[in-house]
């Protein structure tokens, strides 16, 4: 029999809470409830858990400070973001802090379940590969240990810059559009209005061409981005 896996629900509304206690435990997970971030710290630290999914507005700690205390101790476990604050800066925040996924209340618990299904997944591949480096040009990107450098020189990403790059670097020559790369890093239906993506590719400009003659990420207005020489 496969073994459940767990959740650790960080919710300090008590509705929210027990009905997606319920709604995960009536899909074949374990869910564990925590009300407020400190609560939250200590349930994670004593336990195991397969993700997480946090609100930012709750008691103790707020959700970002439980990502980034979160992220000190594991690299590795999926984080949900479940808020009501649903701007840009408040998802570039969660994200530059080591959130996975962002989902806005209100939400259809059925795409929340999806989403959760695409981080777990994607962790269980990524736990069971294998050691494997990328190469572009000089550009060069150990999966494993989740090294980046160019030239020889490390370069420092947070993890939704490290997946962009990956992406990048996976499917090199080929112009990806907006759309793809939301679907494939976000796990999320593209939203126009959004720029968040343009965002990224100007952070991993900054870092991975900045000082360099030869510019490896370019964009082709109205249809996307690719990573090639010049």
């Amino acid at each position: 029999m496969q073994e459940k896996s767990r959740i650790l629900i960080i919710e300090d509304e008590l509705k929210v809470a027990s009905f997606l206690q319920r709604g995960l435990e009536g899909n074949n997970y374990e869910a564990e409830v925590a009300y407020d971030g400190d609560i939250g710290m200590r349930k994670f630290e004593s336990s195991d858990f397969d993700a997480l999914i946090v609100d930012i507005n709750i008691p103790a700690l707020n959700g970002y400070e439980v990502c980034k205390r979160v992220r000190l101790k594991n690299q590795k476990i999926p984080i949900l973001i479940l808020s009501a604050l649903g701007t840009t800066t408040d998802k570039l925040q969660g994200f530059n802090l080591g959130a996975d996924d962002y989902l806005v209340k209100p939400f259809e618990f059925e795409e929340l379940l999806a989403r959760i299904k695409a981080l777990l997944k994607r962790a269980d591949v990524n736990q069971h590969a294998e050691a494997e480096v990328l190469r572009v040009q000089d550009l060069e990107m150990n999966i494993r240990s989740k090294e980046v450098k160019r030239s020889g020189n490390k370069i420092n990403l947070t993890a939704k810059e490290f997946m962009l790059l990956e992406l990048l670097m996976r499917e090199h020559g080929k112009v990806l559009s907006r759309s793809e790369i939301a679907q494939k890093i976000w796990d999320i239906n593209f939203d126009t209005g959004s720029n968040i993506i343009d965002l990224y590719i100007f952070y991993l400009r900054k870092k991975i061409d900045k000082g360099f003659d030869q510019k490896l990420i370019h964009t082709l207005h109205g249809m996307g981005y690719v990573l090639r020489p010049d």
